[in-house]
């Protein structure tokens, strides 16, 4: 049947300003205009048999290529409005999609990035081989990922001339396309970037005592001399406190001392320490010439660091098979609280070796040989499992590990 152009005026609508389709009367069925172009870009509105690939394929095309954008151009949205319609109908059913991009998965039909610069970049000059050069590429490179798109999207790209190059209708439809999504990953790479200065410019360590007090301070300066503009920020407190602040990713870094790790770190030995038991001169070990055995020390209660610390957690697996350590004399949080109340004679204190080389050199505390005891341990630098460390946690982690 032939329609009739007096029932109705035609509904013209421009499909991404380059394609004029029409609809008449309530007749289904939409006639493509001219889908050739004149040289000015205007478009032709003779009558022609429709292309193998419109007007129907080309919006089947546009559905496909969709999630580049996450919407269609304005002329499809129109048409998608305009109820009763073949495209009315097909956009209906992909309408949530639409609304959230995400929530339908790209097919393998997608171009890769770097075929759309191409596209865009044979758009611009009318050249493959220019295009070529501008992204720094083999001009047979470039004409493989013009194949490739073109067998991807199944849709003609670029017409080839002795003149040059130019897109094809398809091509000058998916091109408009691209420019947005183009525009989007400039806009993404660009974000990055400034995640991984802020990253780079930036490091929250979390460390025990022992070594925030006596190590870090070194590796920090050499930290400073590589990176300059890096801002470090350090939160010490007991073993569990960083192993539980580099969990929550509130440290970058943790450098704990205990002999366990918590489900969802990783770690790696840095360095060794031993513990040491110290008295004043005037407590009765002192004066003592034979060691102290491991069952004495279990049952002699300790001036020893808190629930949670790497210190504790050494003690008690070093007397365990005794019953472990006595009820604490006294439980600090801080080294320096340590030392100073075993100077006072209070009684025995439990630290890092590395804490009391000033008081053990001026003899204000007495180290005491233990007999059957191991007090060793391995200081660990921890992160969270799956997330190597990078940029200045990289760094520091190295700087770690050459000393």
């Amino acid at each position: 049947m032939t329609p009739s152009n007096s029932s109705k005026p035609p509904l013209r609508m421009f499909w991404a300003h380059k394609f004029e389709l029409y609809r008449y009367g309530d007749h289904e069925t939409e006639t493509a205009a001219q889908v050739n172009i004149h040289h000015d870009g205007s478009p032709r509105n003779d009558k022609a048999p429709r292309a193998p690939w419109a007007p129907r394929n080309l919006f089947s095309i546009a559905i496909r290529l969709a999630p580049l954008t996450g919407r269609l151009c304005q002329g499809a949205t129109r048409m998608a409005h305009t109820p009763g319609t073949h495209t009315h109908r097909v956009a209906r059913s992909h309408q949530s999609s639409l609304d959230y991009p995400g929530a339908m998965a790209l097919s393998n039909r997608v171009p890769d990035l770097t075929g759309l610069q191409l596209l865009l970049a044979v758009a611009k000059g009318g050249s493959l081989s220019q295009a070529a050069r501008e992204l720094e590429i083999t001009q047979p490179a470039a004409s493989a990922r013009i194949r490739t798109m073109e067998q991807l999207i199944g849709v003609a790209l670029l017409e080839r001339s002795p003149n040059g190059s130019r897109l094809t209708p398809g091509g000058v439809l998916l091109a408009d396309w691209a420019r947005p999504v183009l525009e989007a990953a400039e806009s993404l790479d660009a974000g990055i970037d400034a995640l991984r200065t802020r990253r780079n410019t930036r490091l929250r360590v979390s460390a025990s005592l022992t070594i925030a007090e006596y190590l870090l301070p070194a590796w920090l300066l050499s930290l400073r001399n590589q990176r300059p503009d890096t801002v470090v920020s350090l939160t010490a407190g007991n073993s569990k406190a960083v192993a539980d602040q580099v969990l929550a990713s509130q440290a970058d870094l943790g450098f704990v001392e205990g002999t366990t790790l918590p489900v969802g770190l990783t770690g790696v030995p840095i360095g060794n320490d031993r513990l040491v038991v110290v008295v004043s001169r005037n407590h009765p070990w002192a004066k003592r010439r034979s060691p102290v055995p491991a069952e004495e020390l279990a049952e002699t209660p300790l001036i020893i660091r808190e629930e949670g610390s790497g210190t504790r957690e050494v003690l008690a697996r070093a007397l365990a098979k005794h019953g472990g350590p006595a009820a604490p004399l006294l439980e600090m949080a801080s080294t320096t609280a340590l030392k100073a109340t075993a100077i006072s004679g209070a009684g025995p204190a439990v630290l890092s070796a590395l804490a009391v080389t000033d008081e053990l050199a001026s003899h204000r505390l007495v180290s005491i040989p233990l007999q059957d005891v191991d007090l060793s341990r391995t200081f660990k630098a921890i992160w969270p499992a799956g997330h190597r460390p990078a940029g200045p946690s990289r760094d520091l982690l190295s700087i770690t590990q050459m000393r």
